[in-house]
């Protein structure tokens, strides 16, 4: 296993980490059952892949509280707790959930008591976008993590991260980070913080946890003939999952990338891969051969929306270019749910197609010249969750 640097922290993390939030689960799974309670980890095959992870030098392990519906947590802790001097366990704070600064603290020690732990090695703001960003300011949350690594509860803090690159500037300027989690792979390079969040947080010298390098697994799973064709014309054989796996470690400030892998079989493949996970060790030519399949990918789109933003901010709210994001992803990766789960689950009300008011104040900024309305109706009758 390689090692690299967490940022400015002095700490070294595994270039591979085990993300827990797509554990096994009994009965196989689903996206959307990440976060359902109903749906139990499948523990003999989950400690089997934490064993397996330790013992080929994995040393960082990302939880939250709601993975799972809650159980990921205490499962990792129960996993964690005979190997607790060699790993680093990282969790987050559901920044959603935060109605007074009480409920930092709560949070705080409910969490260590469920991990089995004196101490979190990272602990990290959840999620964090406009309307939580405010909440935290609102609750002074960071006098909090400062006392938290004070106390010793906490080593290092950070945030995880979902929204645009001017909100992740925002966030990242605001207090001495230690640690920021983004998502990042070669389709999604200009998404949300994207490259130039990657490239902000490495000159504040703030350690870069990837998540969804994968995304999801949609990158590795199901490959359209036209894709898989691409990665088959290559000299050097590797799986989708590695491709995607090894352009994001091509980049030298990335600190860690999580695995999001449901089975032994798929971690395997992840930590051979990363026993080559050198920065820039990727050639001219794989670098554009990564490029040729995200252009194919792109060719794929519904709505060739390129998230430009300049729709943005909605007079009602709505965050277009997420919803296009994901209306587009549902037919880009048929195969998986988790543009619905996101469209109900994550985006607030009026972020959604749904709150549209046809006021038409997008149209006039749109340089592809979409019919924003008209979309946004479709985006919302494909992706609402149908009652049962």
């Amino acid at each position: 296993m390689l090692y690299r640097d967490l940022g400015r922290t002095g700490a070294k993390v595994s270039a591979l980490g085990f993300g827990c939030m797509r554990l096994p689960i009994v009965g196989g799974k689903t996206a959307s059952d990440v976060f359902n309670p109903n749906n139990p980890i499948e523990e003999k095959e989950a400690m089997r892949m934490v064993s397996y992870a330790i013992d080929n030098g994995v040393n960082y392990f990302d939880t939250a509280y709601p993975y799972h519906g809650g159980q990921s947590e205490p499962f990792i802790g129960r996993a964690l707790k005979p190997h607790r001097g060699k790993v680093m366990i990282a969790t987050k704070l559901p920044a959603w959930l935060v109605e007074g600064k009480g409920d930092l603290d709560r949070f705080l020690n409910e969490q260590l008591q469920k991990l089995q732990t004196d101490h979190f090695d990272v602990y990290l703001l959840h999620s964090l976008g406009r309307a939580t960003w405010k909440k935290m300011q609102e609750v002074d949350a960071f006098s909090f993590m400062s006392r938290a690594k004070k106390e010793g509860k906490v080593r290092f803090v950070g945030f995880s991260f979902h929204d645009d690159f001017a909100c992740f500037q925002e966030i990242a300027d605001a207090h001495p980070w230690d640690v920021c989690q983004i998502q990042y792979n070669y389709y999604d390079e200009h998404f949300q913080a994207g490259k130039k969040g990657l490239e902000h947080a490495a000159a504040k010298g703030i350690g870069v946890i990837v998540m969804e390098p994968v995304r999801g697994g949609k990158l590795a799973g199901h490959i359209p003939k036209e894709i898989q064709a691409v990665w088959d014309t290559a000299p050097v054989k590797r799986t989708p999952a590695e491709w995607a796996l090894r352009w994001v470690w091509n980049h030298e400030h990335v600190s860690t990338v999580l695995t999001g892998a449901s089975s032994l079989a798929q971690l395997q493949e992840n930590v051979r891969a990363a026993a080559s996970a050198w920065p820039g060790s990727l050639s001219a030519e794989e670098l554009a051969r990564v490029r040729k399949v995200t252009e194919l990918y792109r060719t794929m789109l519904k709505v060739p929306c390129t998230s430009c933003a300049y729709c943005m901010p909605c007079p009602n709210g709505v965050d277009i270019p997420m919803n296009f994001s994901l209306y587009n992803d549902s037919f880009m990766f048929p195969h998986d749910d988790m543009a619905v789960m996101m469209y109900n689950n994550f985006l607030g009300p009026e972020q959604k197609a749904s709150s549209c008011k046809s006021c038409e104040a997008c149209a006039a900024h749109c340089p592809q010249k979409l019919d924003i309305v008209k979309e946004l109706q479709h985006v919302h009758q494909r992706l609402m969750l149908m009652p049962k």
